[in-house]
């Protein structure tokens, strides 16, 4: 394999986002030509090395003045060029529909396509009609990277005899040494402000603990469409003052670097970073077991973290409790989250996706 082509939306700021990227870089210092496909440039993306060629799939907006289905051609023919004039050894492509144009705008080009599904199969392929064209398509990829056993179970035999499942790599700004002393009393939570990472229950959780635990604050790190409705939320409770919302940030490892607690709240994950670079940085972490089971591959209950069930408050308000109360026990599962590092490493999972991939490059 000499050439890869990445494919994805963009890299605007969200997980996969982040693993494509750091994937692009890895296999860049490998010494592998890497091309990067977009649809689109966001306001604010991942940086990546300035040698790494990056084109835009999107075509132009007089080229769109047609119906869906001229639309959709138009979509088609743009990718398949790009496909043909570049002449990658294998394209990886990340989520939904970006996995099913990769798929069918390569079908007779001697290349091969690695689709992967970042999160749970049914929201990537929401409805039964988009359902049954995923598991239809992925029959014709060369493989298939998934995150999760329950991911797997979404999909035919066909599939899923082809199909393998790779972590993430972590961030490297999140691998240091174990913080020593004693942590500030803040609990963290870091993802995009949407309905699915449900911070409502967090802040309504926090604000049933909030005057046992005077000393105690809650940061909501993240952008996103309900960023009013939580500082209403956060307002109509009354705690302005202990509960905040700073948007993204670019230091985040050094911001939870030394705080006292880790929650995610989601309906549905795939293999969350969030989660994994707290665990990381040794915090003690409390998230819901949630589809498509990226959780509870990370956290062994009571071991290394505390798994609740998917939007339970009353769980989640026990939880922080237990936690708050008893420091020498959020200690001990802090440290044991940690030892996640050195299977997670960077080196360690990076390798193993550019191992599959020049497998599957070889066939």
């Amino acid at each position: 394999m000499k050439k890869i082509a990445l494919f994805i939306g963009s890299l605007q700021k969200g997980g996969s986002e982040r693993v494509m990227a750091n994937l692009a870089e890895y296999f860049y210092k490998k010494g592998y030509e890497v091309l990067l496909v977009t649809q689109y440039k966001r306001e604010v993306e991942y940086d990546i090395p300035p040698k790494i060629q990056r084109v835009y799939s999107e075509p132009a907006k007089e080229q769109l003045q047609g119906g869906r289905i001229h639309n959709f051609m138009v979509r088609f023919q743009t990718l398949r060029n790009i496909w043909k004039e570049h002449q990658p050894d294998v394209i990886l492509s990340f989520l939904g529909k970006n996995n099913l144009m990769a798929i069918i705008t390569s079908r007779f080009l001697p290349v091969k396509v690695v689709t992967s599904v970042r999160g749970e199969p049914t929201m990537e392929y929401e409805g039964k009609a988009m359902q049954r064209v995923a598991k239809l398509l992925f029959r014709f990829a060369d493989g298939v990277v998934l995150q999760t056993k329950m991911a797997l179970e979404f999909f035919p035999d066909s599939v899923r005899r082809k199909a393998v499942i790779l972590p993430n790599p972590l961030n490297l700004n999140f691998i240091r040494e174990k913080y020593q002393g004693e942590r500030e009393n803040v609990i963290v939570t870091a993802g995009r402000l949407d309905e699915n990472k449900n911070h409502k229950m967090l802040i309504k959780a926090f604000a049933n603990i909030a005057e046992q635990y005077p000393d105690t604050k809650l940061v909501i790190y993240g952008e996103g469409e309900n960023r009013t409705k939580l500082e209403s939320l956060v307002k109509e409770k009354g705690l302005e003052d202990r509960i905040s919302l700073p948007g993204s940030v670019s230091d985040l490892a050094d911001r939870m670097y030394c705080v006292r607690a880790f929650v995610l709240t989601s309906d549905t994950e795939g293999m969350p970073n969030s989660l994994l670079e707290a665990m990381t940085l040794g915090l003690t972490v409390i998230s819901t077991d949630c589809p498509c089971g990226g959780p509870a591959t990370l956290i062994k209950d009571g071991e290394n973290g505390l798994l609740i069930p998917v939007r339970d408050e009353e769980a989640l308000t026990n939880a922080l409790i237990k936690i708050l109360s008893d420091w020498e026990y959020a200690d001990k599962l802090g440290n044991n989250a940690h030892n996640i590092t050195k299977e997670m490493h960077p080196d360690k999972v990076n390798s193993e996706w550019e191992k599959y991939l020049l497998g599957i490059a070889k066939k």
